[in-house]
C-alpha cells in the first residue's frame, strides 16, 4: 500500500545513528515501565489492540512502544509524525484514504507520533476518524503534553504513561552503546552526557555520539553550548541583587531556541539545590506554573511566561 512504511523496526547493522542502532527491538530489550511492557505482551498476544496513547517526556521510549507494537502484531500500518503534518488536511486525506482502503491483513494500524503537536481541528477530525473507522483502523497516539490533548480523544484510548528510567540506567544503556561502537570514555564524561540532557535518552545519546571523535567521547566547549549556556541562567540565579542580572537573563532566554525552552525548565528543576537553598518548593511551584502557561502558546512568545518566571523568582530569591 502506499502510505506503509517498509521496516518499521530495522536492524541494528542497517543504521549509522547509534539512536536507531540500538533502539530495542524487543520487549525484552525495552527497559523500564514495567507495568506497561506487561499490557503491551497482552495485546502482542492476542494479536489486536485497542486506540493507545502513550504520553510522557520526549525521548522517553513512546515511539519504541508503539513500533515494537505494530512490528509484533500481524497488520498494516502506517507511521506519521504529526508534528510535522499538524494540519486537518493530513486527516481528510491520508489518514482517511488509509482508513478507508482494503487492508492485507485483518488490522490496520496508525501511528500519530507527538499527536499534541495537531490543530484543534485536526483533533477533531482524528476523533471522528477514531470512531467511524475502529473496527478495522486502530490508532496508537503519542504526546508529551496530556493538557493540549482534546478530552475526547483521550477517552476513546487506553492511555499509559512511560515514565523516564533512572539516571543511572540511562548512563549503564550509554555505556554499553559506547562498548559496542568500541569508543573510549571517561565517567566524568558519561555523567556529563547523562546530566545533561537527562530524562531525553534520545538526545543523551545522539550527544554522545556527537562527541565521538576518532573512537575517543571528547565533550568539547563547542558541544556543549547549550548547558554552558543554562549553567550561567543558573549562577545568575545565584546573585539575585546582581545589579542589571533580569536584563542578562533575558538576553540567554532571547537567544535559546523557543521550541526547547522545555529544557530549561528541566534543567533548573535539576539544579534548584544550587541555587534556591531553602526555597526549593517555592521555586519549583513558580517553574511548575510557568511551564503549563508556556504550553500551547506560540513559539514566537513562548519566552514570556519564562521571563515572567524569571522575574519572580529574583524576588524570591533575594
Amino acid at each position: 500500500m502506499e502510505f506503509i512504511v517498509e521496516d518499521i523496526v530495522q536492524p541494528k547493522n542497517t543504521h549509522s545513528l547509534w539512536v536507531e542502532k540500538y533502539r530495542p527491538q524487543g520487549l525484552t530489550d525495552y527497559i523500564g515501565n514495567d507495568a506497561v511492557k506487561d499490557a503491551i505482551k497482552q495485546m502482542i498476544d492476542k494479536k489486536d489492540i485497542p486506540h493507545l496513547l502513550f504520553f510522557g517526556p520526549a525521548g522517553t521510549g513512546k515511539t519504541t512502544l508503539a513500533k515494537m507494537l505494530v512490528a509484533s502484531v500481524p497488520c498494516d500500518y502506517l507511521y506519521l509524525n504529526a508534528s510535522a503534518e499538524n494540519g486537518i488536511d493530513l486527516v481528510r486525506d491520508k489518514l482517511k484514504m488509509f482508513s478507508m482502503g482494503a487492508g492485507f491483513k485483518p488490522l490496520k494500524i496508525v501511528i500519530l507520533d507527538e499527536v499534541d503537536g495537531f490543530s484543534r481541528d485536526g483533533q477533531g477530525a482524528l476523533r471522528n476518524m477514531m470512531e467511524s473507522y475502529s473496527a478495522h483502523t486502530r490508532f496508537i497516539l503519542t504526546c508529551n503534553h496530556m493538557a493540549k490533548m482534546n478530552p475526547a480523544i483521550v477517552s476513546r484510548c487506553q492511555s499509559f504513561e512511560i515514565k523516564p528510567i533512572s539516571k543511572k540506567e540511562v548512563a549503564l544503556r550509554l555505556v554499553h552503546i559506547l562498548q559496542e561502537e568500541k569508543v573510549n570514555f571517561s565517567t566524568e564524561d558519561v555523567g556529563f552526557c547523562v546530566n545533561t540532557y537527562y530524562p531525553d535518552i534520545r538526545k543523551v545519546i545522539n550527544f554522545a555520539q556527537q562527541s565521538n571523535v576518532n573512537g575517543t567521547l571528547k565533550i568539547s566547549k563547542e558541544n556543549a553550548v547549550e548547558t554552558d549556556t543554562l549553567n550561567k541562567l543558573v549562577d545568575l540565579l545565584k546573585n539575585p541583587s546582581k545589579p542589571g542580572v533580569f536584563n542578562e537573563i533575558r538576553q540567554i532566554v532571547s537567544d535559546i531556541d523557543p521550541n526547547t525552552l522545555e529544557t530549561v525548565y528541566r534543567f533548573l528543576i535539576d539544579k534548584v539545590e544550587l541555587f534556591a537553598k531553602g526555597k526549593e518548593a517555592i521555586v519549583i511551584i513558580e517553574l511548575a506554573e510557568s511551564l503549563i502557561q508556556s504550553q500551547g502558546v506560540i513559539p514566537a512568545v513562548r519566552d514570556i511566561p519564562l521571563l515572567s518566571c524569571m522575574y519572580k523568582l529574583l524576588k524570591h530569591l533575594k
